[in-house]
């Protein structure tokens, strides 16, 4: 089979290597589409390696059809239409996926679509339900609205009865996600987060939980103005490392601030997280609630592309490469 790797220059190569064989309880998925992830990039800079056991090659989430299965597998057979969660390798003709991290393509959605959801739904259910404890009623923060994830979450919180607000770099990126439904847009170069969060929390929407990717000063100057008990749930840091935390906010208001990270967490736990989603948001996007936010759709041969796209920040909502197999 063919994989995209990435050579000694950060160059990707679409080159010849061994397919593999599924192991214990792993099925072998014929890849019709992977999507493109923001830690993909960092892998490809040597920053963020697959774990253990995963090839070295990029991609966490692949939609495509069983081909084989391995000892002990009982919930797949060849020819189902699926969609998996992988820990790295989905820039491939073929991956081994453990039972538990495939899930079944919703009805009436394409392999492209399927392809967008494993890690970006995976991600914000995770932080949006188990670990924010997201209720309806409640107010989420969820920044970078332009994001992948934000295209996901955002409409996700919406569907669950929360009042959202987020933030993006300027106002025709705010035209943009007007499709999203988040109750706030902040303009961040023209407004100041903080001081917006503090405006909603006099209207009557103290920030009950955040999903923050950015991170950054921004967390402590926000602290005063969140709700009792506030949520505040760190995934990454694109916007800084370092941040002076207001630890006055953080005892009188019982703020709790905890980081999360989908692809460090056991197959067991990711596997009861891909569950929750199959039983509670899969019908949302069987009946139109919901919908996969596709940007583009690429060959995989021409991925350098559609990293491209990432690196420019220009996509509002997923990218997808497509892999072709001969007849």
């Amino acid at each position: 089979m063919k994989a995209m790797l990435t050579d000694e220059k950060c160059s990707l190569c679409w080159q010849e290597v061994e397919t593999p064989a599924p192991g214990d309880r792993e099925v072998l998925i014929e890849v019709h589409a992977a999507a493109l992830n923001r830690a993909d990039l960092l892998q490809r800079q040597g920053k963020y390696p697959s774990p253990p056991g995963c090839p070295p090659w990029m991609g966490l989430e692949i939609a495509g059809v069983v081909c084989r299965t391995g000892p002990g597998v009982t919930r797949w057979k060849c020819g189902d239409r699926v969609c998996a969660l992988l820990g790295g390798g989905g820039y491939a003709e073929y991956a081994a996926v453990h039972e538990g991290m495939v899930m079944p393509i919703p009805a009436g959605l394409s392999f492209v679509q399927a392809a967008s959801l494993p890690e970006a739904y995976a991600t914000c259910y995770l932080n949006l339900f188990r670990e924010g404890a997201l209720r309806p009623g409640e107010t989420l923060y969820f920044p970078a609205g332009a994001s992948g994830l934000a295209s996901v979450g955002i409409p996700m919180a919406k569907a669950f009865g929360a009042y959202v607000i987020t933030s993006v770099l300027s106002e025709s990126i705010k035209e943009k996600i007007a499709p999203l439904g988040a109750d706030r847009v902040i303009v961040s170069t023209a407004e100041d987060p903080a001081q917006v969060i503090a405006e909603e929390a006099e209207r009557g929407h103290p920030v009950d939980v955040a999903v923050d990717c950015l991170a950054g000063e921004t967390i402590g100057q926000c602290f005063p103005y969140v709700n009792e008990g506030c949520r505040w749930v760190l995934i990454s840091t694109l916007a800084g490392t370092v941040a002076s935390i207001p630890l006055r906010a953080v005892l009188t208001k019982g703020i709790v601030f905890k980081g999360s990270m989908l692809r460090k967490r056991s197959v067991e736990e990711k596997s009861g997280i891909l569950a929750d989603l199959v039983r509670n948001i899969w019908p949302l996007l069987e009946n139109g609630t919901l919908r996969p936010s596709i940007y583009r759709v690429l060959p995989i041969t021409e991925a350098e592309q559609a990293h491209a796209i990432l690196e420019r920040g220009e996509n509002i909502g997923k990218v997808v490469l497509e892999v072709r197999h001969s007849a």
